[in-house]
């Protein structure tokens, strides 16, 4: 029987739970009861899900919206509008027939670029001189003004007032925590995101987390191609020769790009050069040209965005985490519109001990195109709607708390070993029993004397015999000579 979708509600397991209004916030009472009763279901659950064995966290653009309308931000502008060149018709009706063979739904400015930039190396093979450079200006001007909407985006997040802020950070810091704070034992928390702004290294500065990426260098790091588990150790005080690993220490992977990489041009290498979060589109490493920058828009031909450099190898390290026994990934903001990305999750589901756990505000046809194909429902957790999938909602009342909290595990063990002292064995009513009363102990009696060993008269004792002395032989006598 095919599950009946609603505005609200989960599927985790066996259980699921669908509802077509949650209480509002305005009745505070109510709504805190019926999120206490989904937390006794949801916590767990999740508690279980983060200990995978290989976790890992997918970010898409919803989890920057998130944190943007808690900082009352402005959003970053998604739609596509005219280019003003010659060839608008001709590129918005190819991005509008491609992003539904992608699963993408309607176009917006990603469809746009993806297809300008197609025509716009088209133009250069065919050297078509006037309409390439008219082109190259009218996108230049368009992707300046998306990257700027994404600056401001930060800027208004950084710039909030005190108190939104405050909400917004927490958030934030407590959502990242929650998955990373995992046992040193374990492998480290693997964050992908596809999107472009640099939130989650914002986040991971505040919250005092390690970042380790393919990034080297200390000016301006340099992207390197090399898999070498490279990873945070210490060496406890007075301990020499057993380093151990650190704790709060996360990897992270942007697979489209991130808006401050830099192909150089002199090295052909794609470096990281600083723009401070906040800093707005008028910093002084805030890209003239965009579309020599080192972002990707999503294609439809042939995956080309999957093999050219850098591309290959970040796919190439999603595809080795989440692809493997005891994998587990948590979706968050993530709308199922890269095809390349859903072969990688769609291939994950095929070994039966992983799990995607996807936190969205509806079932919408990408979704549920995603789910039919995949038909793994036992592997699949929903968390869908407003109420399950907000930010601040999800933060506060369902995620794990962040903390590697042993003591807690430390006490409940030894009282699950320990019986009551005021409980009779096998029973649990609490009631305390009768305490006997003490009877005085008489004292023990003396121990019986030891008589002493009788002493016997000299006329008695035996005599002792002479020791006999033997004669030495005589000395022998030389001659003269």
């Amino acid at each position: 029987m095919a599950t009946q979708y609603k505005a609200h509600g989960y599927k985790i397991g066996t259980s699921e739970e669908w509802f077509d209004d949650v209480p509002p916030e305005g009745q505070a009472e109510e709504l805190e009861l019926f999120a206490a009763k989904a937390r006794k279901r949801l916590e767990p659950w999740l508690s279980a899900v983060f200990q995978a064995e290989h976790l890992n966290l997918l970010i898409g653009s919803g989890f920057t919206v998130a944190v943007a309308d808690l900082a009352k931000a402005t959003l970053s502008d998604m739609s596509a509008r005219p280019l003003g060149t010659s060839l608008d018709a001709k590129i918005d009706a190819h991005a509008r027939r491609s992003a539904p063979a992608m699963g993408r739904g309607n176009a917006n400015i990603e469809d746009q670029f993806r297809t300008g930039l197609a025509v716009l190396e088209a133009l250069e093979i065919v050297e078509q001189k006037d309409l390439h450079l008219e082109l190259k200006k009218a996108l230049d001007a368009r992707m300046t003004e998306f990257l700027g909407s994404v600056l401001a985006t930060e800027e208004g997040i950084a710039g909030a007032a005190a108190g939104d802020w405050e909400k917004a950070i927490s958030c934030l810091q407590t959502f990242l925590l929650s998955f990373a704070s995992r046992s040193a034992s374990r492998e480290r928390l693997h964050v992908f995101t596809t999107n472009y702004d640099r939130l989650i290294e914002y986040g991971c500065d505040l919250a005092g987390l390690r970042v380790i990426d393919r990034f080297v260098g200390a000016l301006e790091p340099v992207f390197r191609s090399s898999r070498v588990d490279v990873d945070y150790h210490y060496n406890p005080p007075g301990v020499r020769g057993e380093p151990r690993f650190m704790e709060g220490v996360i990897r992270l992977s942007k697979v489209h790009g991130s808006l401050d990489w830099h192909m150089d041009p002199r090295t052909r290498k794609i470096l990281r050069r600083g723009i401070s979060f906040g800093e707005g589109k008028d910093g002084r490493n805030v890209p003239s040209s965009p579309t020599e920058t080192v972002m990707i828009y999503p294609s439809a031909a042939k995956d080309v965005e999957t093999t050219a450099y850098p591309y290959a190898e970040i796919f190439r390290d999603m595809a080795a985490a989440l692809c493997r026994p005891n994998a587990a990934v948590v979706l968050y903001g993530y709308g199922f519109g890269d095809d390349h990305i859903n072969r990688i999750l769609a291939d994950m589901l095929t070994i039966p001990s992983t799990h995607i756990v996807v936190f969205g505000y509806s079932i919408d046809d990408r979704l549920k195109g995603f789910l039919e194909r995949t038909s793994r429902p036992a592997q699949v957790s929903l968390l869908v709607g407003p109420h399950f999938a907000g930010l601040e909602r999800i933060v506060e009342s369902y995620l794990p708390k962040p903390a590697i909290d042993l003591v807690s595990g430390r006490v409940a063990e030894l009282l699950k070993n320990r019986a009551p002292l005021n409980e009779a064995p096998g029973r649990g009513d609490g009631q305390e029993l009768p305490v006997p009363s003490v009877l005085p102990v008489p004292p023990a009696p003396p121990p019986p004397p030891v008589p002493a060993a009788p002493v016997l008269p000299v006329s008695q004792a035996l005599p002792i015999p002479p020791v006999p002395v033997m004669p030495l032989p005589p000395l022998p006598q030389g001659g003269e000579k």
